[in-house]
């Protein structure tokens, strides 16, 4: 699998699946996923502009994490609110969603993480979720993830604490950060700082390059925070 980060709650995912409609002989193909496509007006990111198969978002109505119209192309746009509890499979692909809110305000958006199965790896996106997940949610999850792209800019979103509760719990192998502070952006949240420095350095791996190569071979055996660079 490759991943790509573009800013934000924004990747692209690569990878090879089966393709059993073919009939010119291959039996695989590369499958590309744009998660959480942010406004580029409203979030001062510059546009994706690169297609896709597919367009995975925690919500339909926020515009940081939502904005399936700036992907060219004709992708299929999946809001993961709307995949019941059974999942859906999309171009091959599996796709989990674990329903949550984006703070504890009353009027608190719904939006949704969701799990991508692919390439022998279990991918899990945060969403824009506010809350610790649910029990339920963390048990299903418990020993499955080997990738975690996860929040850390704080409120609105989950805190830092409650993020450590469910990496605790979940245990994933490896852990990318997003939805933090950066200079070009408009929302005053946390900087990546703020959660790498509650792990000791040597747990923690910095690239100077926006995209990494992940095999089920290559994951770490013991938890690894990477820090992508924004490529938007």
């Amino acid at each position: 699998m490759r991943i790509k980060f573009y800013a934000h709650a924004c990747f692209r995912l690569e990878a090879m699946v089966n393709d059993r409609s073919s009939t010119s002989g291959e039996l695989t193909r590369t499958i590309s996923i744009i998660t959480d496509p942010y406004t580029p007006s409203v979030a001062q990111f510059d546009p994706v502009g690169e297609t896709a198969d597919i367009v995975l978002m925690s919500s339909g109505n926020d515009r940081f994490h939502s904005d399936y119209t700036q992907i060219p192309g004709d992708p299929h746009i999946i809001n993961a609110l709307d995949i019941g509890s059974a999942g859906l499979t999309v171009e091959g692909i599996r796709i989990q969603s674990f329903p949550n809110r984006e703070n504890k305000s009353e009027d608190a958006a719904d939006n949704a993480m969701y799990g991508v199965y692919l390439d022998g790896i279990t991918l899990v996106h945060m969403g824009d979720a506010g809350h610790l997940p649910a029990p339920e949610q963390i048990r299903f999850l418990a020993d499955q993830v080997d990738v975690l792209l996860a929040l850390v800019g704080g409120p609105p979103t989950i805190t830092l604490d409650d993020l450590d509760r469910f990496i605790a719990a979940v245990k994933p192998r490896l852990v990318i950060p997003m939805h933090y502070y950066n200079s070009r952006g408009v929302l005053n949240i946390l900087p990546v700082t703020a959660y790498t420095d509650r792990y000791p350095p040597e747990q923690v791996t910095w690239l100077d390059t926006s995209e990494m190569e992940i095999t089920p071979a290559t994951l770490p055996e013991i938890m690894q925070i990477v820090v992508l660079q924004q490529s938007r």
